[in-house]
C-alpha cells in the first residue's frame, strides 16, 4: 500500500466518523434529534455514494481506461443522487440542515486531515 492510498483509506474512515459523531451530535441536540440525526446519516450516504462516483471516474481515467461509457455511468450516478437526496427531503422529510451536514462530513475529514498535516511539517 502506498502512502497516497494510506491517506486516501484515512480520509475515508475520518469522514466516516465525523459523520457518526455529527449524528450522535445532532441525536442528542435539539427537539429534532432523530429526525436531525438520520438526516445527517442521510447526506453521508448521498456524499459516500459521491466520493466513490468521482474516486472511479478519476481511476478509470488514470488508467487510461476512460470511454464514453464511464462518462454517462458518472451522469447517471449523480442524477440518481438527486432523485435520492429529493426522496430524502421531501418524501421521507429528513431534516434539511442535517442533510447538509452529513454530506460535509468529508470535507470535515479533509479539514482534520490539513490540520494534523500542516501540524507535522516544519
Amino acid at each position: 500500500m502506498t502512502e497516497r492510498d494510506a491517506f486516501v483509506r484515512g480520509l475515508e474512515r475520518d469522514a466516516m466518523i465525523a459523520c457518526g459523531c455529527c449524528a450522535v451530535a445532532a441525536l442528542a441536540l435539539g427537539p429534532d434529534g432523530p429526525r436531525a440525526a438520520l438526516g445527517v446519516l442521510g447526506g453521508g450516504g448521498l456524499a459516500a455514494v459521491s466520493y466513490r462516483a468521482i474516486k472511479s471516474a478519476v481511476n478509470g481515467a488514470m488508467t487510461a481506461r476512460g470511454r464514453p461509457a464511464a462518462l454517462v455511468k458518472f451522469v447517471t450516478r449523480h442524477a440518481i443522487l438527486a432523485v435520492a437526496a429529493y426522496v430524502m427531503l421531501v418524501r421521507l422529510r429528513l431534516h434539511p440542515i442535517g442533510l447538509v451536514v452529513g454530506a460535509s462530513s468529508l470535507v470535515l475529514a479533509a479539514a482534520a486531515a490539513a490540520a494534523r498535516s500542516s501540524r507535522r511539517s516544519p
